[in-house]
C-alpha cells in the first residue's frame, strides 16, 4: 500500500509540474502563434472580399452600360438611376484597390511562395494605377477584368482550377501587365 501512495503522488506532482512548466513556456508562445496565423488568415480573408468586389463591380459596370442620351426607353429618371448605381460601382472598385494597395505587406506576407508574395504586390499596384490612370472606363474594366481574375483564381480558387490553370493565369497575368506598362510608357 505504501508504495501505491508514493506512485501516485510522484504522479500528481509530476503531472502537476509538468502542466505547470508547459503553461509558463509553451502556452504563451502557441497563444502568440495562434493570433498570427488568425491574423494572417484574416487579411487573406480581406484580400479576397475586396478582390472579389473588384471583379464583380466591374463585371457589372461592363454588362450594365449607360444608355445613350437620346435613347427613347430610358426616361431622365431611370437614366439618373443608372448613373447613381455606376457611380457606386466604380467607388466600390477605387475603395477596394486603394485598400489593397495600403494593406499589401499585410496579405501579401502571409504566403509561403515568393512567387505568390510577389503575384499580390504586382497586382495591388497595377490595379490600383489603372483605376487612377486616364484610361477611357471601358478600357479600365477590361484591363481590370484581365489583371483579377487569373489572381482571384490562383489565390482562392479550388486546387485542381488553380494547378489545371496555372500556366494560362501566369502567361495571362504576365501579358496583361505587359500591356499596361507600354501602354503607360512614354513615347
Amino acid at each position: 500500500m505504501p508504495n501505491t501512495a508514493w506512485t501516485i503522488a510522484v504522479a500528481a506532482v509530476t503531472a502537476v509540474v509538468a502542466a505547470t512548466a508547459t503553461g509558463l513556456t509553451v502556452t504563451p508562445r502557441l497563444d502568440a502563434r495562434k493570433k498570427r496565423i488568425g491574423d494572417a488568415h484574416a487579411a487573406r480573408d480581406a484580400f479576397n472580399t475586396h478582390l472579389t468586389t473588384v471583379l464583380m463591380a466591374s463585371t457589372r459596370l461592363r454588362n450594365f452600360p449607360l444608355p445613350a442620351v437620346d435613347d427613347p426607353a430610358c426616361s431622365p429618371v431611370v437614366r439618373e438611376r443608372l448613373t447613381a448605381e455606376r457611380e457606386r460601382w466604380l467607388q466600390q472598385i477605387d475603395e477596394a484597390t486603394r485598400w489593397m494597395n495600403d494593406h499589401v505587406a499585410t496579405f501579401a506576407g502571409s504566403w509561403p511562395s515568393r512567387h505568390l508574395i510577389d503575384l499580390a504586390v504586382t497586382y495591388s499596384g497595377h490595379a490600383r494605377m489603372l483605376v487612377l490612370s486616364e484610361r477611357e472606363e471601358t478600357t479600365k474594366l477590361d484591363i481590370l477584368g484581365d489583371l483579377t481574375l487569373p489572381i482571384q483564381r490562383q489565390f482562392f480558387g479550388f486546387w485542381w482550377n488553380r494547378m489545371r490553370h496555372f500556366h494560362a493565369d501566369r502567361r495571362k497575368f504576365a501579358e496583361t501587365a505587359e500591356r499596361l506598362t507600354a501602354q503607360s510608357a512614354p513615347a
